[in-house]
């Protein structure tokens, strides 16, 4: 017994000596590179706490788990990370996976890196509804976490790059998912940073576990294109650099092979195929500075025609993640497209590294401030619309929308250019440019001439927007508008007058409900409101208003409450239905968002009517014959009288069905009918009974029941119309 007792420590010694041989020995050996070694010591002691934590998991490859957080501080290594992200690493999965918790990281090492892990951490102790809820939740927070320090995100996507490195031990299905995820998610966020060499490298793994064949076909007409072709791309080389240094210009030229992935992508947006493909080989220049680019340019021009319409100038205009570089497709030997891409030594580590670069660079002033800007911009753009988000959900769709942004390029009217992504609009473009000018916008003028504001924009537009002061933002707009900035101000302003319509319909229905029971909701004290606000556990009144205006608690319901309240009726009879018959709630037609008027029979004013209370949609009102208004009997609690406001303003939508002779210009006649009784067609259907006869379903909009019955008789009197009828 004492045998063991004593024998133990040296076992568990001697385990941790091999597993810092093993592990720890060639990542000390990378960062003495660059880090001092009272940095590595800490990183170290990290690595022995997290060698402790982890101490018995193994991954599915059966190697220790500790073998994947040092693979992770590898990778960030190369990019030449600080200390405290290193740390980070080391720890990212003992919160997760251990019994560690944070107070313990706090203790051991501080509150940079337990911000650090906690960032990265799941968020696991919450029970979601679904796992696409989970997905976009843990998103969100990693999300937010990375833009108070953009370290979490560069931890996240090494700790990405090495599970992907490592896929083939898991199921076909799950390396799929994960697969998935990668390409849909974290090479966008890898690619809007500027880490294209992390991207790139996600990219190829992503098609390799998602698509094995495709990607092993491509590799192998890749590898079989490789021979003939990179003899003349090594002739063209030779040729730039013969040339260059006759222009006494200092440039180096790199060959280089296109990714399977790249390839594929090309293959599939303009429907080529591989054949089809040439530029599979580019050459890459490097110079010193941005004058020798330009004139590095006009070399490879005068060796090689250019392609027209295929030279980009990503230095003057950068991409939206920094990125600087020349592009130009040159007709090489034998008539073969070639890409050449030019850029100055330092746009190359930027373009690699990406925001990244800022520790690669600094002590070195503020170079890269172009890939910094850009960055931040972008996560001060993630800030606002998570807060303008309703759901994790939701804020995910829309990152997810802003994280392909195939750039175009347009101009204020002051010559400022403003990036946004292929088929934005002038509301996008008003959004890019301030809130409030999204918010206030009515018009636009594109080079000069009044355009819609759906009108998809092109690069090299001017475009002008045009604001009012009363203007507000139209829900129609949803339905163009592609940037993340633009659809979430637009739906919080939608969310936010949708609330006040709700509250001030709430008030409606519980005055006209007490009035029904002898009371005056004037007359109500705080008491009883915080006792009510209690039992149906909300913060405030016109939470619960609210809750009443969208149909998701009963005006009745809580008036007997309130009473039961006040002593004035028995608990038990509050949930019984009989109460003294209510007074009708007043339409106008414009009451918006939390009123609306049913589908199914398409009430308008002059119409008898009955409301319905709907969860989260407030009344929807039907006319009083339609057959799904008509059994009242079900939940009669949420039927509640509605009648028109003597003047009702609006047009409303009607449905009429007119049988007709089948007959040349038939249509045109009716469209012309309706116009001449002051209305609008919004939507046409047509039933083709025979060949002589056809049946065709009209949306008119119409103010009332007498403006309705003028469209109808103004189409009855064309002489070949047969019937018509309302729906």
């Amino acid at each position: 017994m004492e045998s063991g007792q004593t024998g133990t420590p040296v076992v568990a010694a001697t385990a941790e000596s091999h597993l810092t041989d093993v592990f720890f020995a060639p990542l000390a050996q990378h960062l003495a590179e660059y880090l001092d070694q009272a940095d590595i010591a800490r990183i170290r002691t990290a690595f022995e706490f997290g060698a402790q934590a982890h101490a018995g998991q193994t991954r599915k490859s059966g190697e220790p788990y500790i073998s994947h957080p040092i693979a992770v501080a590898h990778i960030l290594a190369d990019l030449r990370m600080d200390e405290a992200t290193l740390v980070a690493a080391i720890l990212h999965d003992v919160v997760e996976d251990t019994d560690i918790v944070h107070d313990e990281i706090v203790a051991e090492f501080g509150e940079e890196v337990a911000h650090l892990v906690d960032g990265v951490s799941k968020l696991a102790q919450i029970r979601f509804k679904s796992k696409a809820e989970a997905q976009a939740a843990n998103f969100r927070k990693m999300m937010m976490a990375m833009v108070e320090d953009v370290r979490v995100i560069l931890i996240k996507l090494a700790d990405r790059l090495h599970n992907m490195r490592t896929l083939g031990v898991m199921r076909p299905d799950k390396r799929r998912r994960i697969a998935r995820e990668t390409l849909d998610i974290y090479t966008p966020i890898a690619n809007r940073l500027g880490l294209n060499a992390i991207r790139h490298e996600l990219e190829d793994l992503g098609f390799a576990s998602l698509h094995p064949l495709r990607h092993r076909i491509l590799s192998e007409a890749v590898r079989r294109a490789r021979g003939n072709r990179k003899e003349i791309v090594a002739g063209i080389q030779e040729r730039f650099e013969q040339r260059f240094s006759h222009e006494g210009l200092t440039a180096d030229s790199l060959a280089r092979e296109k990714r399977p992935y790249s390839i594929y992508r090309k293959m599939q947006s303009k429907h080529l195929s591989f054949k089809e493909v040439f530029d599979v080989f580019a050459v890459r220049v490097l110079v010193d500075s941005v004058d020798d680019c330009y004139r590095a340019l006009g070399i490879v021009h005068n060796l090689y025609k250019p392609l027209p319409g295929r030279f980009k100038d990503y230095i003057a205009i950068p991409k939206a993640n920094g990125y600087q570089s020349l592009h130009t497709i040159l007709f090489g030997p034998h008539g073969i497209p070639l890409e050449v891409q030019i850029r100055t030594h330092e746009m190359h580590q930027f373009a690699e590294s990406g925001i990244a670069a800022h520790w690669l660079y600094k002590t070195q002033g503020d170079r890269g401030s172009v890939t910094q800007t850009r960055a931040r911009e972008w996560l001060r753009d993630l800030l606002e619309i998570q807060q303008k988000a309703g759901n994790p959900q939701e804020f995910l769709e829309s990152v997810k929308v802003d994280l392909f942004p195939d750039e175009v390029y347009v101009f204020t009217p002051m010559g400022e250019i403003i990036e946004l992504p292929r088929r934005a609009t002038a509301v996008d473009f008003a959004y890019a440019i301030h809130t409030d000018v999204g918010n206030t916008c009515v018009a636009c003028k594109i080079d000069r001439r009044f355009a819609p504001l759906s009108t998809p924009l092109e690069s090299g537009q001017t475009v002008e927007v045009i604001t009012a002061p009363g203007a507000v933002p139209n829900p129609s707009w949803l339905s163009f508008v592609v940037t993340a900035r633009a659809r979430a101000n637009i739906r919080a302003y939608l969310k936010h007058l949708q609330d006040a319509e709700a509250i001030r319909l709430g008030h409606r229905l519980l005055a006209k409900a007490m009035t029904a029971e002898g009371c005056d909701i004037e007359e109500l004290d705080e008491t009883r409101i915080d006792k009510i606000l209690r039992e149906y556990h909300q913060e405030s009144f016109n939470d619960l208003l609210r809750e009443i205006g969208l149909g998701n608690r009963m005006a009745p319901l809580v008036v007997r409450l309130l009473k039961a309240e006040a002593g004035k009726l028995d608990p038990d009879e509050i949930l019984r239905d009989g109460s003294a018959k209510q007074a009708p709630v007043i339409i106008s037609g414009t009451e918006g968002l939390v009123v609306s008027f049913a589908g199914c029979c398409h009430p308008v004013p002059g119409d008898s009517v009955v409301g319905f209370l709907s969860t989260g949609r407030g009344i929807v009102v039907h006319r009083q014959g339609c057959p799904n208004a008509s059994d009242a009997g079900e939940h009669p609690e949420r039927w509640l009288a509605v009648e028109w406001e003597t003047q009702p303003t609006g047009e409303y939508q009607s449905q009429i069905s007119i049988q007709a002779n089948n007959v040349r210009g038939g249509l045109a006649r009716i469209a012309a009918a309706v116009s001449d009784a002051g209305s609008d067609i919004d939507d046409v259907r047509f039933d083709d009974r025979d060949v002589n006869l056809t049946i065709i379903d009209i949306t008119v909009r119409v103010t009332d029941r007498i403006h309705l019955a003028r469209v109808m008789r103004s189409i009855k009197q064309l002489r070949d119309v047969v019937r018509v009828s309302r729906h």
